[in-house]
């Protein structure tokens, strides 16, 4: 193969479903050793050309070439035999199964009946997992992983078998900026080793960080192919969306709004201590950290997830005792996890049914029956309100973009008329304009009086939105800082010191 044949090459590819056209004329190329960013707002046709390239779907017109060779027609099995490897961004991990046994799953798929051989998986598990410098039990159930762990086992997986184009489909979405770091360094090896990356990610500051090239797609169209040093994160957002979105520091003094809910000496043995706060109404309080420091774990006790173990939560003044996220929800108290596909949703329903869930009770009628015209008058509502894009809400919500998924989450929470909204990663998987979407929501809620603890891994989104931010460590509140009297810089190196 001379230098100018790239391992990857689309010419005049289309997709269309029906009468739908997903992908239209794409013409592009991936290079040996290159990691190429491919950005785009939900539904521009990036997980399209994905499931083209690896053999899920067959294209409509056009050809696909690797090394200069047509493979079409192209199946998933023939796809990973010629080294196109995918990391989906819902995982397709199997939860019931360890750590070693997802990552090493393909040395078992050869169609061949054999006994599992678990030591030879655990030899791989471990390889793996050593090259990732990553350090997670090999016999542990998937399942029994919170979301950023079980990102590292499907990157395992794809690094496991032998790849030479690597898809990556938001990887870093659950990872913290250490985490995201440890994974640039593997790409770096990787990209020495002569194999290929394609990231797909909504995260501008890392497409500029790690790639060498940048390609946007817009309605299923390439706008264009750039070298990274020509374009920054804010052209890049514009070719996106074709909008100049420019966020600026948000932060209001609060001081003198009431006291909402308070927090004194919160415990919970292996998860957090000593936890101490004060979210007043109408404040955005941020609260960001590194794995581990105990956000969630802090988020599901205020919610009745899980029980203090000591300290006092005071809601409006009054002592509140939380037995169960029932008794939260009563109070006032909505919690939007960071894991909306497994616990915000129920995904193949409708998106009616899935709005108006948490508030059942206020929709029955009389006899106890859920009365359908104020259930549907319910969801209307606040598709209206938070501008999700649906043709009827009859739709399931699995048919949605992720920002409007996570719209149809808020929706459900914001149902209940809660005064405290807890927001877990709200915006992980959501494109650029879909996340200043749900910024805007967050701010407008606050000037309803609503009080909102926002959980981010991103500082940037943290010091962008929020009225003061609390930075945890090891299950403490090691510090405050309010965005505009630090900057965002200051905030980051206190953060990964």
């Amino acid at each position: 193969m001379t230098q100018d044949v790239p391992f990857l090459r689309l010419r005049g590819l289309s997709k269309r479903f029906g009468g739908v056209r997903a992908l239209e004329g794409i013409d592009w190329d991936v290079r040996a050793g290159e990691v190429h960013c491919l950005v785009g707002e939900n539904g521009c046709g990036k997980s399209t050309l994905i499931k083209t390239v690896a053999g899920v779907h067959p294209p409509t017109e056009g050809s696909i070439e690797i090394e200069g060779e047509s493979v079409l027609p192209l199946t998933p099995a023939r796809a990973k035999a010629l080294g196109i490897q995918v990391i989906f961004q819902d995982l397709s991990l199997f939860p019931n199964l360890s750590v070693a046994e997802n990552i090493a799953v393909e040395s078992h798929l050869d169609g061949a009946l054999k006994p599992v051989r678990r030591a030879h998986m655990r030899r791989i598990a471990d390889e793996v997992l050593k090259r990732l410098d990553f350090d997670l039990d090999p016999s542990a159930l998937v399942s029994d992983l919170p979301v950023a762990e079980r990102q590292i086992v499907a990157i395992a997986r794809g690094l496991a078998a032998r790849a030479r184009l690597i898809f990556m489909d938001e990887p870093t979405a659950s990872l913290t900026r250490a985490e995201v770091d440890r994974l640039l360094a593997i790409v770096a090896r990787l990209k020495a080793d002569g194999i290929a990356v394609v990231f797909v990610s909504h995260r501008l500051e890392e497409v500029v960080e790690i790639a060498e090239r940048v390609t946007v797609f817009r309605d299923g169209r390439k706008v264009g192919t750039w070298p990274v040093a020509e374009v920054d994160q804010r052209r890049i957002a514009h070719l996106m969306t074709g909008l100049d979105l420019d966020h600026g520091v948000a932060a209001r003094d609060m001081s003198a709004a009431p006291p909402l809910l308070t927090v004194d000496r919160l415990s919970r043995r292996g998860e957090f201590a000593d936890v101490s706060f004060t979210l007043r109404r109408g404040e955005v309080l941020g609260l960001v950290g590194l794995l581990g420091a105990g956000r969630t774990e802090l988020a599901l006790t205020l919610f009745g997830m899980s029980r203090a173990e000591g300290g006092t939560i005071r809601l409006n003044g009054e002592p509140l005792v939380l037995r169960s996220n029932r008794d939260a929800v009563r109070a006032g108290i909505a919690y939007v996890s960071e894991d909306r596909l497994s616990l915000g949703v129920i995904l193949p329903q409708s998106i009616e049914d899935n709005i108006g869930l948490a508030v059942m009770k206020g929709l029955a009628g009389p006899a106890g029956l859920i009365a359908r015209r104020r259930r549907r008058d319910l969801a209307r509502e606040w598709v209206r309100r938070l501008a999700i894009k649906v043709p009827d809400i009859d739709r399931p919500v699995q048919t949605l973009s992720g920002g409007n998924q996570q719209r149809v989450v808020l929706a459900k929470w914001l149902a209940t008329r809660p005064s405290v909204l807890i927001l877990d990663s709200p915006t992980v998987g959501v494109d650029i304009k879909n996340k200043q979407g749900i910024y805007e929501i967050v701010a407008e809620l606050a000037r309803e009086g609503v009080g909102v603890i926002l959980i981010s891994d991103e500082v940037g989104e943290a010091f962008a939105t929020c009225d003061r931010v609390l930075h945890m460590r090891a299950g403490r509140i090691v510090g405050e800082a309010v965005p505009g009297r630090i900057t965002e810089r200051e905030l980051e190196e206190r953060i990964y010191a």
